[in-house]
């Protein structure tokens, strides 16, 4: 199968839904031609950019405004940048922080990571990576956001039993009317389809997207509901025949325990020899009981492990060594512009290597550019095969020579 023939299959059912406010955007850099480059950039992108030439305004422009994404600089008068992003975190939990620094150090890399920064960048800034970034950070602070609504929505007015009902008939309209979309996995060098991973859609307005959804599902203790209507989707044309290769599902860590997983009679465990469950290296697995002896369990039944959004969290090694997974599943900030960074190349190749030693399948996510499809391919060279492939998602209209 061709690029542009999955590109034509797949990338409808991907798009998300657009920002529906003007986002905010504070740059704290006290070099003040870096300050003017990275607001001329962001501002080409759309945003509103506030500056703060220093620390200290930063921490004034924070408490005057309600931000999408703060950009600082870590070496500033007045507060440095790991002080600023502890002055965030104690006023908004939920606001991204990037963290930029020329001379990078164990020190502020480990704070950044402690106090919450979404990333930590090292000068020289390439450009349309941090726009790339600062979008990507514009939209988790949308999920953010309508997370916070849905929380608020059950304390206003006495968080009274009307309303409370309400979110209730709401959730279960939007279970009543979920769909599944299935994207390709892709062996590249066999130019083969070996897989499909299943993304819950939303169609509804009031929980427009998958993050609305499973945060309503939480906060309504509904996820046992709303993780067994997404599994009988997604098992459905497997069922019948219609689909082929492995079926890939998100799971997510309290679903390890639905005993509905270990129901020979349910869709999914009917056809569990082909079915690869994801638990994501974001989330933490402790505290979760016996994950060993539910993971054993679920092997028995033919079910693969997969840890997903390697790269993207802290506990990867933790869980690594936990779930000891048949497959495991690059994030796209490894995957993103792979091509033109040889620091990521190096640690994608370290990658191949170990999951070649421990008998992994390694799947690169969100390839959007030719250049990192052939990049990903060439650091898989040593793999023996079947043992790497690439979840390809490619834009449409792409050349051979982008």
């Amino acid at each position: 199968m061709t690029s542009d023939v999955i590109a034509r299959r797949i990338i409808a059912p991907l798009t998300m839904h657009d920002a529906t406010h003007a986002t905010l955007v504070l740059v704290a850099e006290d070099d003040a031609t870096l300050l003017s480059a990275l607001a001329r950039a962001l501002r080409h992108d759309g945003h509103e950019v506030v500056c703060a030439p220093d620390g200290a305004r930063a921490a004034k422009a924070i408490d005057d405004h309600d931000f999408d994404v703060v950009l600082s600089d870590i070496a500033m008068p007045g507060l440095e940048g790991t002080e600023l992003l502890a002055y965030v975190r104690a006023r908004d939990p939920d606001l991204p922080v990037i963290l930029m620094t020329g001379a990078p150090s164990v020190s502020t890399a480990v704070t950044a990571v402690e106090r919450g920064a979404l990333r930590y960048l090292i000068k020289p800034i390439a450009i349309e990576e941090l726009r790339a970034l600062v979008r990507h950070a514009v939209g988790i602070r949308g999920m953010a956001r309508i997370r916070r609504r849905l929380v608020e929505s059950a304390t206003r007015d006495g968080a009274g039993g009307a309303d409370l009902a309400a979110d209730h008939a709401r959730f279960q309209d939007c279970l009543n009317s979920l769909s599944v979309a299935f994207q390709p996995i892709v062996a590249w060098r066999e130019r083969k389809v070996v897989a499909h991973e299943a993304l819950l859609r939303s169609n509804t307005s009031a929980l427009p997207d998958p993050g609305a959804v499973l945060a309503a599902a939480e906060r309504l203790g509904r996820l046992g509901e709303l993780g067994a209507r997404v599994r009988e989707l997604a098992a459905t044309p497997w069922c019948e025949g219609r689909a082929f290769g492995l079926l890939y599902v998100n799971l997510h860590p309290r679903d390890l325990f639905d005993d509905a997983l270990l129901d020979r009679t349910t869709p999914l465990a009917t056809i569990a020899d082909r079915v690869v469950l994801e638990v994501t290296e974001r989330a933490s697995l402790d505290g979760l009981g016996d994950l060993r002896g539910r993971i054993a369990a679920l092997r028995f039944l033919g079910y693969r492990i997969a840890l997903d959004d390697l790269g993207a969290g802290y506990s990867g090694l933790a869980n690594l060594v936990l779930l000891a997974p048949e497959v495991v599943k690059l994030d796209r900030s490894l995957v993103s512009d792979v091509d033109r960074e040889p620091s990521k190349q190096a640690l994608v190749r370290s990658m191949v290597g170990a999951a070649r030693e421990m008998c992994m399948t390694l799947v690169a996510e969100c390839i959007e550019r030719v250049g990192e499809r052939d990049a990903l391919d060439a650091a898989s060279r040593d793999a023996r095969d079947g043992h790497t492939h690439c979840a390809t998602v490619m834009r449409p209209g792409l050349r051979s020579s982008a």
